[in-house]
């Protein structure tokens, strides 16, 4: 019997449609801040009214610039380990904060209150969460916690109704250490200790779709803490090996401006089962 695939639909509903029709480009996203040249990615998940959670993210990186989907890698992977925690496997949506590759980190932060950017994001969280049985909210990082904080400004009746869960970015760790000099072992403990601090009220205020586990996590990452992104997640044909927790996109260049205009993808050898010639 032949293997049935399932994969993303994409974007013929509206109000999606129309906002993938009219999104902003470097008009809106400067291109000194922003690697506006790969397009934008827009969201990974569930747009058919099934989303119980909605996921904000940063912006994407190498994964999701080839994938065309958000989260797709070890930061995704990691997202997907907490959410199977409380049950939910692909009840969800997520979308970022920017739709564009940051060039730079402190290029981020110099955009928290650029207006355009905003209202075009506040277009999306409107469709998601204004209406809607989403029933919890998990922001990843500082950027994800403002311009969720800023949405709900704007729609104080809908908000009222939501759990957010404001955690440490899934790669916290790693930006910790490299910042401060502590050790990563140190810095994971600290990410993982924040999101054992959440994961109970997430739990209590989202309908799981099967079991949950909600074990607490370690100091360290263990085996079965990262998970798979889903088929259905991705645009159909998408090869299994973007979905594996191995990486298999990476920036390369030997300056700024090369590493900007080159992502090299290589199939990880785990997903090599051509035979040898």
């Amino acid at each position: 019997m032949a293997v049935v695939h399932q994969s993303c639909v994409g974007y013929v509903a509206e109000p999606f449609a129309s906002l993938v029709a009219g999104y902003p480009g470097d008009d809106v996203y400067p291109q000194a801040d922003f690697r506006t040249e790969w397009g934008p990615v827009f969201h990974r998940g569930r747009l058919d009214g099934s989303a119980r959670v909605l996921v904000l993210g940063q912006d994407p990186a190498t994964h999701e610039s080839i994938s065309r989907r958000i989260l797709v890698g070890e930061a995704g992977q990691r997202v997907q380990g907490l959410l199977a925690k409380v049950g939910v496997h692909t009840a969800y949506v997520m979308v970022n904060v920017y739709l564009y590759s940051v060039f730079g980190q402190a290029a981020g932060s110099r955009h928290v209150k650029n207006e355009a950017i905003a209202e075009y994001r506040h277009r999306w969280l409107d469709a998601l969460l204004v209406g809607t049985d989403v029933t919890a909210v998990l922001a990843l990082g500082d950027l994800a916690a403002k311009a969720y904080e800023r949405w709900a400004r704007t729609q104080p009746d809908a908000a009222a109704a939501l759990h957010v869960a404001a955690i440490r970015h899934p790669t916290y760790a790693e930006g910790s250490a490299r910042a401060s000099g502590r050790p990563l072992a140190e810095t994971t403990a600290a990410q993982l200790a924040n999101w054992n601090e959440h994961l109970d009220d997430l739990a209590a205020h989202v309908a799981a779709e099967g079991p949950t586990d909600l074990t607490p996590y370690a100091a360290g990452w263990g085996p079965t803490d990262l998970a798979p992104i889903p088929e259905v997640d991705l645009p159909a044909g998408a090869p299994g090996w973007w979905r594996d927790v191995a990486a298999w996109a990476t920036r390369q260049g030997d300056d700024k401006q090369t590493k900007r205009a080159t992502i090299s993808v290589v199939v990880p050898k785990g997903a090599r089962t051509w035979p040898a010639l």
